[in-house]
This record gives structure tokens, sequence and C-alpha cells, in this order.
């Protein structure tokens, strides 16, 4: 029986497993190894580690959980959950089965990507979805928005802090007169055209064959929970802005006893800093939970 089983062995689970692991509480992390930003080659704004290979980063940390001797870790898919407070179950895709007390879904969530030809091939590389995170690397250089949606008026009232931008509403976003006499203000070209496909590192094909030029590219994706466990063991899910998420109280717990979840899937908006400093509050609240159970 381990104190806490932690699916997801990213950031978020990382920082939560560390704080456990410093209370001497028997941990399990269970990784499958898909770190959403497994596509980038560099990190940006994470105080530390700017600049680093989200690789080299997850690897360091790794290494220094391996040290406590309360870790144990598991490479594989989490297929299963059931059980209750203090007597969870988790079932691995290889026929594994695990006991805790507790249960911390730290899964992390998938983006759905704008079905244009050439996106996906560049998500991560060219194409990015948080200017914090890419946008001093751009050099002040052109940047087009790829609209999804309403957040993505957003993303283009934000982004002249980095560069010229132009929207792209490729049909997917509506603008009032209003909305395009404040993009006007701010510097911002809208493009109406529709997007026939990306090439190159940053080019946009449009329908009538021009061809615009960026720096870089954002658009806003839809985000799900990378894992069905949540939903298929109960936990209550809430709309956002910006996708599906876990619902969680303050305390990290989500809407079934005994059962927390941190990261990305539980929280807005997104990055490696708030990831790990999310994870950090929930493995300390989950310790808790074992001190003081209700």
């Amino acid at each position: 029986m381990q104190d806490v089983i932690v699916i997801g062995g990213s950031y978020a689970g990382m920082a939560a497993a560390l704080q456990l692991l410093r209370a001497r509480r028997k941990v399990l992390v269970i990784d499958a190894g898909q770190r959403r930003n497994r596509f980038a080659i560099h990190s940006h704004g994470f105080l530390g580690q700017d600049g680093v290979d989200p690789a080299a980063i997850h690897a360091g940390a790794k290494q220094q959980l391996l040290a406590y001797p309360t870790l144990r870790w598991v490479d594989g898919h989490a297929v299963a959950l059931t059980g209750r407070k203090d007597d969870f179950r988790v079932a691995t895709q290889d026929g594994q089965s695990f006991a805790a007390r507790r249960i911390l879904l730290a899964t992390g969530v998938r983006d759905r990507l704008p079905e244009i030809p050439g996106l996906a091939e560049r998500w991560g590389r060219n194409v990015f979805h948080c200017p914090y995170c890419h946008g001093y690397e751009l050099g002040q250089g052109r940047i087009g928005v790829i609209a999804t949606g309403p957040m993505s008026l957003h993303q283009a009232q934000l982004l002249p802090e980095w560069g010229e931008v132009t929207l792209l509403t490729n049909g997917a976003l509506a603008l009032d007169a209003a909305q395009r006499r404040d993009l006007q203000a701010r510097g911002v070209t809208v493009e109406d055209q529709p997007i026939e496909q990306l090439r190159g590192a940053a080019e946009v094909v449009l329908r009538d064959g021009r061809v615009l030029s960026f720096a870089g590219l954002f658009t806003a994706t839809r985000t799900e929970p990378a894992s069905p466990l949540a939903e298929a063991a109960g936990c209550a899910l809430v709309e956002t802005p910006m996708g599906r998420q876990i619902q969680t109280a303050d305390t990290k717990e989500t809407s079934l006893p005994g059962m927390f979840a941190c990261g990305d899937v539980a929280r807005l908006p997104h990055s490696v800093s708030l990831a790990v400093g999310d994870g950090a509050w929930a493995g300390a609240q989950l310790h808790r939970s074992l001190v003081w159970p209700d």
C-alpha cells in the first residue's frame, strides 16, 4: 500500500511527489512519457531553467526524485482507477495493479490543433500557444495569430508586445466593428482570407495564393484531459475558455474524496512554471490530508 500514487510524471506530478518524498511518504509515480511540451526544444520563462531543453529539465528532476528511498517509478500507462479514499487501486496496461491511500492525477492535457495542413508538424517549434514561453525569441519580428475562436482575439491583442501582428481569422472568428477598431489601434492587421496550408518555417499560404512569412505563429488550442481516467472514475470536469479540465477545490482535491489533481489538467493558464507551482501545492495538501484525515 502506497501513501500516494501519482499518475503522470511530468513537471506537476514530480513537483508534488517531491513534497511527499521529503515528508518520507511512500510514493509511486506511473508515467506514460508523454510530456505536453515534448515537441519543443527549448523551455522559457521557468526561473533557473530558461532556455533549457525541456527533456533535460525532466530528466534532471526525475534523477533528483530517484535519490529518495521511498519513491517507486513505473514507466507505463494507467488504464483503470477504482476504489475510494484510503483504498484506491490503479491498473496499468501491462497488467500490474497498485494500491494507495490517495491518488494524484497529473496526466496533463491534449491539444486539439486547428486542422490546417502543415500545422501539426510545426507545433512547438514554429507554432506556439504561450507568448511568455516563446515570444521573446522571435526578435520582435512578424507574428501570425491563427484564429480558433474567441480566445484568439485575446492573443492578437496581447502579442503586439512581442512583434508586428497579423490576425488570420480563417473563418473561425467573426470580428465586429469595435473589435476591428481595437485591433487597428494596437497595430494589428486582420487577414480574413482562409488558410490553405503552412510551409517552410512559418509561412502561411492563403487560399488566394498569397504567401505571408512570419517569424513565428501562435494559435489558441482547445485542450482536454490527456487521459480518460478522471472522467471514468467520476471526477467532475469543468468547461473553461481553453477547454475541459478537472474540477478541484483550493486544496487541489477533486469531487471524489482522496483523489487530487494538479498541473495543466486542473488549472489555467498553462506553463511549466505554473505547473510546478501547482504541483508543489498539491503535494503539500496531499500530505496534510494524510496527517489530518477527515
